[in-house]
């Protein structure tokens, strides 16, 4: 006897295999929890200098800001009527993100309401998981400069040792601070010589948000993700090479514009987010590009000294249309009619 045929109220009702969902529709043996928590490993290098470089408040900016983002999600869920879904690790990535984009020294009221603003309006409100437009940690950190603009660009200077203090009182500003306010003459007289100034930029022995602090450590990391497949080149390197090419066309130094700021973090941290970056190679390079070019026009023209959060954010709005724009062509529409 044959099986009568599901209607459609059947089929949603039962056969999850058919339903639709927000796209992108890739199949891949990876799963969201393995490269969500791969992804945050990779930043633990960067973490665990910042926490040598400013001592142990640094590590307790990173525990709150983790923990209320963790919380917010799950709160958010409950409230939704959603399961929750914490252990999937996007939540502890988002918390650990912002806390890379904030000084060492900020109270740590700030990254719990960085976290809220993160978590609840810019991905819980929109949908959660692969439904938010912006990135939620960008977006958080945004927030908290436009609220606490003093916080949010007082810089502690490192040290070299583990500091049991809550965090070294003397502050500096950071080179691209004083790049804008003195220009690179004066920038230069801070180090012994040009080559110190870019080993201090690659090693961190400088002023700057957590993340900020060592490049080195960022790129290791950053290799490891190239390594497993979970990031491709095409948006760090077209965003980090952009952003030096127009450096050195105004007359700038490349070698600095890349190794000062957020740029590393944000070029293979931030701006490859599989949410918010467009999803096909073409529109990836145009995405980075377009990051580049935004990060190098608020660093010259703009009144902050630093674009890289901005830039993304920016870019994200143009996500969907680049994903439009660079969609490939139907099967078969490319080829020669065919003569019957």
């Amino acid at each position: 006897m044959d099986t009568p045929a599901k209607t459609p109220k059947d089929v949603s009702a039962g056969d999850a295999r058919l339903r639709a969902s927000v796209g992108p529709h890739i199949s891949s043996g990876e799963s969201v929890e393995h490269i969500m928590w791969t992804v945050s490993a990779a930043l633990l290098p960067a973490a665990a200098l910042s926490v040598y470089y400013f001592g142990v408040h640094s590590l307790l900016v990173m525990a709150v800001s983790i923990g209320s983002a963790v919380a917010f999600e799950a709160l958010a869920q409950r409230m939704a009527g959603q399961k929750v879904a914490v252990s999937d690790g996007s939540g502890f990535l988002t918390g650990l993100l912002l806390a890379m984009n904030l000084p060492a020294g900020v109270p740590l009221y700030l990254p719990v309401v960085g976290s809220a603003v993160a978590i609840i309006i810019t991905k819980q409100l929109f949908g959660g998981l692969g439904f938010n437009i912006f990135n939620p940690a960008l977006i958080g950190r945004a927030f908290l400069l436009a609220s606490w603009p003093r916080y949010m660009t007082t810089w502690p200077v490192p040290h070299d040792s583990l500091s049991l203090a809550s965090v070294d009182a003397t502050t500096a500003a950071t080179p691209l601070a004083i790049l804008k306010e003195e220009g690179y003459a004066r920038l230069l007289e801070h180090f012994a010589s040009r080559y110190d100034m870019y080993t201090q930029m690659i090693l961190g022995h400088r002023g700057g948000a957590l993340g900020e602090v060592s490049a080195i450590a960022l790129l290791f990391g950053a290799a490891y993700l190239l390594y497993k497949g979970y990031i491709t080149w095409h948006i760090p390197v077209s965003f980090i090479f952009t952003v030096g090419a127009l450096t050195w066309i105004f007359g700038g130094d490349p070698v600095l514009a890349v190794f000062s700021g957020g740029l590393i973090l944000g070029a293979f941290f931030m701006a490859t987010d599989y949410v918010t970056a467009p999803m096909l190679k073409k529109g990836q390079v145009a995405f980075g590009v377009g990051c580049g070019a935004l990060t190098v026009l608020i660093r010259l023209k703009g009144g902050y000294p630093e674009g890289v959060c901005y830039a993304i954010l920016l870019m994200n709005c143009f996500t969907p249309l680049l994903d439009r724009a660079f969609r490939p062509s139907k099967f078969g529409a490319a080829g020669a009619k065919v003569k019957v």
